[in-house]
């Protein structure tokens, strides 16, 4: 059963929505939430369980459609082997939300990491997202908030409803800010740099 604390009758402050969300994702529970793209579900990038719940919301287990928002570029490290040069100079000019597959990753919960080993990061530029990952300390899993088949819902109010039961928290939508409402870019950076678009 989720929790939403709805805008027209208890509202929230931003620090508010960000405790509660806080205390969900420690004790490993799953949100639904606003980014600077679409509405995403997501936990503690570090914790199993929390990802397992989010494989079962979805019905699949493809680890390729989960990557990771954090809040600075200079956090990449933290989460790569050896960040290609290249991918700190993508981040740097990006001037639309860019997701970077990346090779080597360490950190993170195990079953986040498919077999080639690599992490989709995102630098999330959204102020929801970035407070709340800089009070967990931790990345913030993002995935589509839909079952796995079902198109992207570009708008809260396009989400199911079983999406919406599945998680823990729902975030008020007043928080939404201003979303470009489509998935990011997706580029995939080789370890010596070489670069491949999944998704322009």
């Amino acid at each position: 059963m989720s929790i939403f604390v709805r805008f027209n009758t208890m509202a929230m402050t931003l620090d508010e929505q960000i405790n509660q969300a806080l205390e969900v994702l420690r004790r490993g529970g799953i949100i639904l939430y606003p980014t600077d793209t679409v509405w995403g579900i997501g936990c503690d990038a570090t914790n199993p369980e929390a990802v397992g719940k989010i494989y079962a919301l979805k019905k699949s287990e493809n680890k390729k459609s989960m990557l990771v928002l954090l809040d600075q570029i200079e956090k990449v490290s933290l989460y790569i082997q050896k960040v290609p040069d290249v991918a700190w100079q993508l981040y740097e000019v990006a001037d639309k939300p860019l997701t970077l597959i990346l090779p080597e990753a360490r950190g993170v919960a195990a079953n986040l990491i498919p077999e080639e080993g690599t992490l989709g990061i995102r630098i999330a530029d959204h102020e929801f997202c970035k407070r709340l990952i800089r009070k967990l300390r931790k990345p913030l899993v993002s995935t589509s908030a839909n079952i796995t088949g079902q198109p992207t819902p570009a708008t809260f109010s396009e989400i199911s409803k079983e999406i919406v039961d599945g998680v823990d928290l729902v975030i008020d939508p007043q928080f939404d800010e201003h979303p470009t409402h489509k998935a990011s870019s997706i580029l995939m950076v080789g370890i010596d740099g070489e670069i491949k678009i999944i998704r322009a």
